[in-house]
This record gives structure tokens, sequence and C-alpha cells, in this order.
């Protein structure tokens, strides 16, 4: 058994530190890294693709609403024609700066508000699709698990990995607890450990509702900005190893 760990990177902005990407890109296999529109500016993008490229971890542009200041957590209805170009402008941009250093952009996985949006809101995930399969079709998209967003998109060409996340509580229809709900987020590193053994070896976590509620992923996000990030990210990886499932950027996955 395998397991992509993915993690959201390059959101500093200026004097504004954010995370700590160095460290927590010698534990994941992937990075999902800011493109200038939630969170990033270019010399801490730049810095982070550096980063990345030289830990041998899998690309990702991480891509959003024109949001900086609410981190692209805000709802925004965009156009297809907004959007579309949106997106295209923001994996342009990565990419540009990944090939300026010997790498490449390998996946997309859309950030916040974006990434729940699309996830049932078909018209504008058709703008982001549209976008990537213009830029470069080969891309993977990353999308939630047990969306309409994961047939969607195959039905429309684009290879996709769905992803669940280490930290976050679940319902028992499979959708994320609302961040503004006391419980949403989980701290407890043993717990998030077992939690993520479990999506890997039983296909599921308990929900808030107390019910199994299956979750079929082959990425798993760990966040960076969480409170002891690296100690339960490295509780994820102690728990893996010992269940003998082994840390593979879905990426390479894709090409065995």
């Amino acid at each position: 058994m395998n397991i992509d760990l993915n993690s959201d990177l390059g959101e500093s902005y200026g004097s504004w530190r954010m995370g700590n990407d160095l460290e927590i890109l010698k534990l994941v296999s992937s990075a999902n890294i800011a493109c200038g529109f939630h969170a990033g500016d270019p010399r801490g993008i730049l810095s982070t693709v550096r980063q990345a490229y030289a830990s041998g971890v899998a690309i990702g542009a991480h891509v959003a609403y024109p949001d900086l200041v609410g981190f692209g957590r805000r709802n925004m209805d965009l156009s297809y024609d907004e959007l579309y170009a949106d997106v295209l402008y923001q994996l342009s941009a990565l990419d540009g700066l990944a090939r300026s250093v010997g790498a490449k952009v390998s996946y997309v996985k859309p950030h916040g508000a974006l990434y729940n949006t699309i996830a049932h809101n078909l018209t504008q995930a058709q703008a982001v699709i549209d976008a990537i399969k213009s830029f470069n079709a080969s891309l993977t998209l990353v999308a939630l698990a047990g969306s309409r967003l994961v047939d969607f998109a195959q039905t429309h060409g684009l290879h996709v990995v769905a992803e669940a996340f280490a930290d976050r509580a679940y319902h028992e229809d499979g959708s994320l607890v609302s961040r503004r709900l006391d419980g949403a987020v989980l701290h407890d590193a043993d717990q998030i450990a077992e939690r993520v053994v479990s999506m890997v070896k039983h296909g599921g976590v308990m929900s808030v509702e107390g019910t199994f509620t299956r979750i079929q992923a082959k990425s798993v996000c760990v966040h960076g900005d969480t409170q002891g990030a690296l100690e339960i990210t490295q509780k994820i990886i102690d728990a893996l190893q010992d269940h003998h499932i082994s840390i593979t950027p879905f990426c390479a996955q894709k090409q065995v």
C-alpha cells in the first residue's frame, strides 16, 4: 500500500510568515505551492519551488480566487471567462518559475473557497477544467474525495486524484465540517495519525455523527500552518511506516 502526503506551501507574503516550508518539505511527497492570488509573493514562491525541487517533492499549482485579504477562503461569483483567465494566469506563472530552476508543475490543487465551490458547482468547475486542459491536459487535478467534481473532471478528460484531509473532521456524507464550527480542525497528533492509517487501510474514518464514512483517497493533505504541524506530520509518517504503508507522490503512482 502507498499514499501521497501533500501540504499547502509558499504562502508567506513579504514580512508576514506562514508555516515552515523548509521543514515540511522534508516530510511530504507533494507540495501545493501558492500562485500569488490567495497568498505568496514572487520571491517566496520561487524559493519554495527551489526547495521542493531540491527535496525531490512533486510540485502542484495551488490556484485560488483573487483574494489576498481573505486568504482565498471567501466565495466569489466569478464569470466563466474571469475564472478561466485567473486559473490560466496562475498556472502560467508557477510553471514559469518552476522551469527557471529545471522543475515542472505536475498537478493542480485548487485552494480554499475555490476548492470547496467547484466540488459541487460544476459551472465554475468547467472553467477550472478548461483552463487546465488549455494549459496542459496532462496535469492531474486534485479534488475532494467523494465530490461530484471527481467524476465530472474525469469525463472531461482530466486525470483526477481524490484527496482527504488528515486534520479535518468529516460529516457522514463525506463533506468536511465547516471551519466555523468547533471541532472542525483536529489537533491531537495521535488521533490524526490513526485516522490517516484508517483512510488508507480501511477506506474511511469515523464522522462527527459517529458513523464510519467511506473516503477513497490517493492523497492526504497535512496543513503546514496548523499548530504542531511538524509533530503531526511526523506522527502520521511513523504510523504509516508501522503499517507498512509507503509515502509516494501520486504523480509517480500514475506512471507505474
